[in-house]
């Protein structure tokens, strides 16, 4: 079908879409705490016409734009928290801060958030042009860093209502991601001890740092005897002072399990908490467990995700100067260690994928559209996409947004996020995902397929949230006094 209109209503949001991104980028703010960039989403979906709810699950920062009646019900998640630490000017090729240690869009959430309301704005417009049902939602899903903001939106059923989900993320490929991700728990283990003078009466302390090493060592010991796939990683997040003369009557280390599937993590988090009990024992210590957040691991969908990468093919790739080239290859002369997407998804795929990587590496933009190559395998890394594809049948890509080989997380990211390469990619990838959405529309049947799919893959289980009742969003702060 024609996708023209879609393209063009998108096309002339062009410049609000910038300002709204760049907007975003100028306010990074983390998990839970992005209260501004919030609102400049809310704002820009009043002016689309959306009717907006704020303080959905009883999250200050979640918000949906609902606009429409009846089915389908489609929803395009969003995305705009920042990353801790990663100040960065735009449009520089060297280490520069706005603020050193402040934050900064170092994944592209100012970017994500924007496009996928774009995506929303297109969908309504033609719902509304062509006199059809349908319901257009929006998902304003803050805290993914660290905060599994969806997992706590899932848990209290705000995506219970969708026939299906579809979202995005900024990325250096342009690509349909059929991968799955890997479910994950955060924890925080806090040991309280008592203090004493570490030389004339140790004897009366009770460490509670010795807790904390005890533990890592035990958890160390622990990784021989667990499944390959799985990955435990921590932080002392609090040592307990810094005067090696005083027996540390507090300390904090902060946990994040990995595995591909939530019951694997359930049963590596009972291991670990047995750890945790062994180590206050040996010391003389209290322990105190917070559980922070979960996710599960995402659930792909074959046919949404074909839907999108038609998409992908259909819509018009964005066109580039050679001034973007060139700033591009100026930003990745910068890089000291560089992030092969293409390469890690070719390899993925085997032989034809890695052909197809070396054949179009090398450039200093991603120009093209990389092949499904329906690799399902778990990829390195979580999401809280995958909680709400447990839900509803849930699919997404990735658009270029930047130089390729740009790492992850990188203060190069950063820099990149309020650049020509980073508005086109926007554009973009709302074109394909409201592209992708219409389909579905005049096509249900494709709907009731992709829940077939769903079902099938769960296999007769349901969507149990990770996330226990009674525990909320929270931001671990390591200054923070106890």
């Amino acid at each position: 079908m024609d996708k023209s209109a879609l393209c063009s209503h998108i096309d002339g949001m062009a410049q609000r879409l910038a300002a709204w991104s760049d907007a975003v980028w100028d306010c990074p703010e983390t998990a839970f705490q992005e209260r501004r960039s919030a609102e400049v989403l809310c704002r820009a979906l009043e002016e689309e016409g959306f009717a907006v709810e704020r303080g959905v699950a009883g999250i200050e920062t979640a918000f949906l734009g609902r606009w429409g009646e009846g089915k389908p019900v489609i929803g395009f998640l969003g995305e705009f928290d920042a990353l801790s630490g990663l100040s960065q000017q735009p449009d520089t090729f060297a280490k520069t801060p706005l603020c050193e240690g402040a934050p900064g869009h170092g994944c592209g959430h100012n970017l994500l958030g924007v496009g996928s309301l774009a995506a929303a704005s297109a969908v309504k417009a033609y719902l509304a042009e062509n006199h059809l049902p349908g319901t257009v939602v929006y998902y304003g899903c803050p805290g993914e860093e660290g905060g599994s903001g969806k997992a706590f939106m899932a848990r209290d059923g705000v995506f219970d209502e969708l026939d299906c989900a579809l979202t995005w993320h900024p990325g250096d490929t342009n690509a349909a991601n059929s991968a799955s991700s890997l479910a994950n728990y955060q924890i925080c283990y806090r040991y309280y001890g008592v203090s004493a003078h570490a030389a004339a009466c140790p004897h009366l302390g009770r460490s509670a740092l010795d807790a904390v090493e005890l533990m890592n060592i035990g958890v160390q010991f622990l990784r021989e005897h667990i499944i390959p796939e799985a990955r435990i990683h921590y932080a002392i997040t609090n040592t307990g002072g810094y005067s090696p003369n005083v027996v540390q009557p507090y300390s904090e280390v902060l946990y994040l399990i990995r595995a591909p599937k939530t019951g694997q993590v359930q049963e590596i988090y009972e291991r670990v908490g047995d750890i945790a009990k062994g180590a206050a024992l040996m010391t003389g210590t209290r322990l105190e467990t917070q559980f922070i957040k979960a996710c599960s691991n995402l659930v792909p969908n074959t046919l949404l995700t074909e839907k999108l990468d038609d998409n992908l093919r259909e819509i018009p790739l964005p066109s580039y100067t050679e001034e973007e080239r060139a700033y591009a290859a100026a930003v990745q002369k910068s890089f000291e260690s560089t992030s092969d997407t293409l390469m890690a998804m070719a390899q993925a795929a085997g032989a034809k994928g890695i052909a197809f990587a070396k054949e179009h590496g090398g450039r200093p933009i991603n120009d093209f559209v990389v092949p499904n190559f329906h690799v399902e395998a778990a990829m390195p890394g979580s999401t809280d996409v995958g909680d709400v594809s447990w839900v509803c049948p849930t699919a997404q890509i990735s658009a270029v947004t930047m130089a390729a080989g740009t790492p992850g997380h990188s203060w190069q990211l950063v820099a990149q996020g309020k650049s020509s390469i980073a508005h086109k990619g926007t554009l973009y990838a709302g074109k394909v995902l409201a592209g992708t959405a219409v389909d579905l529309i005049h096509h249900p049947e494709w709907i009731e397929a992709a829940k077939e799919e769903l079902r099938d893959r769960l296999d007769g289980g349901h969507y149990i949230p990770p996330i226990p009742a009674g525990v909320k969003p929270s931001v671990i702060d390591p200054s923070a006094k106890r």
